[in-house]
């Protein structure tokens, strides 16, 4: 089956043309990274009008360097939520359009299961797995059985981790987004130089926090002012990153002991981060774990991961019909009621 995808859940419009949900032909993104940076974060009207603009060329790029045309598509599969209500609705709206003229099937995919299936664009991983998706807006560990047969074991209760980056990138005086600025830096700082608080930790739950560790980063520029470049910057990015990565692994660890878990996905636009993914690694490699990150092109939000659930959703018969709305929410647990 070759399927056109296409992700706009926040700020990038996406499209790509796989086959058998596993083959990638074609893969193009447009960020709007340089538009928002202005306002320090994504705001949503202005994306959504941004996604208008780019998802005629954006798709037409795609099916172009997959070297087909309209009518050799055979599915759809598109971002349903969650995300920004105005942003889904540009590529809902599109699938739907391109699959009522061509008369063929689509569906509509939860942006979260997109990431949880990324590294079967490079290679299979056996169910069932435990996965940690890390992201702007979602930091969760889910039980992975099959498609479909997701169970959540934990989620941030405030703030996700990406979104802990950016903020506390922005606290320090960092261009948005700052969360790959913080990593560089932190390769060059010491990460034992700050003691930051790790919430959660030892709760006892599978939760995650992220706002008190803000509010340290904040307290500690009052009291410390960093200027950019230094040292100071380097070592507090240093332990920033140690400490967000220290409560990702411990809770990971818990998780896996807890479900006796042999395989983890790591996936998500943190998952692109150089720290967490050697301590990911460390810790899989302790524990005789096979650990499964995607390539970074295919951690952020892209369109071709989407391919992944969505060509085995059309394979299937399980389709969405044109009534079918977006939803901003929606629990990954709940998947399994529409099968």
């Amino acid at each position: 089956m070759i399927v056109l995808a296409i992700e706009t859940s926040c700020d990038e419009t996406a499209a790509a043309v796989v086959k058998d949900g596993r083959e990638i032909l074609s893969s193009v993104i447009s960020s709007q990274i340089a538009i928002h940076a202005a306002y320090g974060g994504v705001v949503p009207e202005i994306a959504s009008r941004a996604h208008l603009q780019s998802i005629a060329p954006v798709i037409s790029q795609a099916l172009h360097d997959a070297g087909i045309g309209m009518e050799d598509l055979e599915g759809v599969a598109v971002t349903r939520g969650p995300g920004l209500s105005g942003a889904l609705l540009v590529g809902f709206s599109a699938a739907k359009a391109i699959a009522a003229a061509r008369k063929i099937p689509f569906v509509g995919v939860h942006h979260i299961e997109g990431h949880l299936f990324a590294p079967y664009l490079e290679r299979e991983v056996a169910f069932p797995f435990l996965a940690l998706v890390v992201s702007g807006g979602h930091t969760h560990l889910y039980l992975v059985e099959g498609f479909g047969r997701y169970t959540t074991l934990g989620r941030t209760i405030d703030d996700a981790a990406g979104e802990a980056y950016d903020k506390c990138a922005k606290i320090m005086g960092m261009q948005y987004p700052g969360g790959v600025l913080i990593d560089r830096m932190a390769q060059n700082g010491d990460p034992a130089a700050i003691r930051l608080p790790r919430p959660l930790l030892r709760d006892g739950t599978l939760n995650f926090s992220f706002s008190g560790l803000k509010t340290a980063v904040l307290q500690q520029t009052i009291k410390t002012p960093v200027s950019i470049p230094s040292q100071a910057a380097d070592d507090l990015c240093a332990s920033f990153q140690e400490a967000v990565c220290h409560v990702l692994a411990a809770k990971t660890e818990a998780a896996i002991r807890q479900t006796d878990s042999v395989r983890l996905v790591v996936a998500g636009g943190v998952a692109c981060n150089s720290g967490l993914r050697l301590r990911m690694a460390a810790l899989c490699n302790q524990m005789g774990v096979e650990l499964s990150i995607p390539h970074p092109s295919l951690c952020g939000d892209n369109a071709a991961m989407l391919a992944v659930p969505g060509d085995y959703y059309l394979s299937h018969g399980l389709i969405s019909a044109f009534s079918q709305d977006v939803t901003a929410t929606w629990d990954m647990d709940s998947i399994k009621d529409l099968l």
